[in-house]
């Protein structure tokens, strides 16, 4: 099946309008380069460490990073786009209408190409033997940028964000099964409801208000979860919810693992996440404008949910019984339950 969004217009129109980034010499990048492929090697073990996932986490730590400048870090985007929506999203129904979504999309993904640090991608093919799927993505020049900003030590800085992002590595490792559950969920939000037929025969059909949403932005795949809500149906709805729920627990889990590997390992970590709260929570007009168009006060929002959520079980079954939740679907916490550890607490450990 065609798909609605040229992909390879996408990557290249992001390409074409991205900033390269900070200025630095040959030499401060290479430096650059080797102090974060050393801090992607360093981070698995302290992440084993904290969570006790060491089988996992030795699986992540197999994983060589790659270290990218922000139009292959586009490129890399789009092409988890077109994995997580292959066979999911309606066909182009006007000629060119693919070409002008990947152009639209391109533009996004040029915005968020500015601001994205590093992203680990479940989606990615592993080795021919079938080991080693997914991939770790660091982005030099953002990362430089924000280092800049903060006046953070570059090395602490450095493990500080590799962490984060492996902390997701350990997570999909640990739960082999939770790339195709994601991919599953989106395809649950894109599902017909009963009822839903209005006369066309789409090989993949959506729901019609979703399917309506594609077409009047010509295929560009919106990520603002507030968006999504005003076009889904109450199924699409509770599916939408409940991925969400299980975003927020990720990004929470890897925040609340980065922070307590603590000062032993990053002499500098208060500082650095004090000074990346507050630039989290910027509020210049520009900046505002910028989140709510890419939808990262949504993101901020899960991040912050699911450290409450995993700093709420800890304190109650520390570590050890967190990882009940990577066992399968079943454990994973539901669109209440994100909000409510002791009921997760309850239903899963009793």
């Amino acid at each position: 099946m065609t798909s609605p969004i040229d992909w390879r217009a996408a990557a290249a129109r992001a390409a074409s309008v991205v900033p390269a980034g900070p200025p630095v010499d040959r030499t401060g990048a290479a430096a650059l380069v080797a102090s974060l492929r050393r801090a992607a090697a360093q981070a698995p073990p302290l992440v084993a460490g904290v969570t006790g996932l060491h089988e996992a986490s030795a699986a992540a730590g197999d994983r060589p990073p790659l270290v990218v400048d922000r139009a292959r870090w586009a490129a890399a985007a789009t092409e988890t786009f077109a994995s997580l929506t292959d066979g999911v999203l309606p066909p182009p129904r006007l000629p060119g209408a693919a070409r002008v979504a990947g152009e639209q999309l391109g533009v996004v993904l040029a915005l968020l190409g500015t601001r994205v640090l590093g992203q680990f991608d479940p989606y990615a093919q592993g080795r021919p033997d079938g080991t080693g799927a997914g991939r770790l993505l660091l982005v030099a020049p953002n990362i430089l940028t924000v280092q800049r900003q903060l006046d953070a030590d570059p090395t602490d800085f450095h493990l500080w964000v590799c962490l984060h992002e492996q902390t997701h590595a350990v997570q999909f490792a640990a739960a082999p099964w939770l790339a195709d559950h994601l991919r599953a969920a989106l395809a649950r939000v894109m599902e017909p409801v009963d009822g839903d037929a209005d006369g066309e025969d789409a090989p993949a059909p959506v729901a019609r208000p979703a399917r309506r949403a594609v077409r009047g932005r010509a295929g560009a795949v919106s990520a603002v979860p507030g968006v999504l809500e005003s076009v889904l149906e109450p199924p699409q709805r509770e599916a939408l919810a409940d991925a969400v729920a299980v975003m927020s627990l990720l990004e929470g889990h890897a925040d609340v693992v980065m922070d307590e590997v603590g000062p032993t390992a990053i002499p500098s970590v208060a500082r650095i996440r004090a000074g990346f709260e507050k630039r989290r929570d910027e509020r210049t007009w520009a900046s505002v404008l910028v989140r709510r168009l890419l939808g990262m006060d949504a993101k901020l929002a899960q991040y912050r949910t699911g450290a409450a959520f995993v700093r709420g079980v800890l304190g109650a079954v520390g570590h050890e019984g967190l990882n009940a939740v990577w066992a399968g679907p079943e454990r994973l916490p539901t669109a209440d339950e994100i909000a409510d550890p002791a009921a997760w607490v309850a239903r899963v450990h009793g």
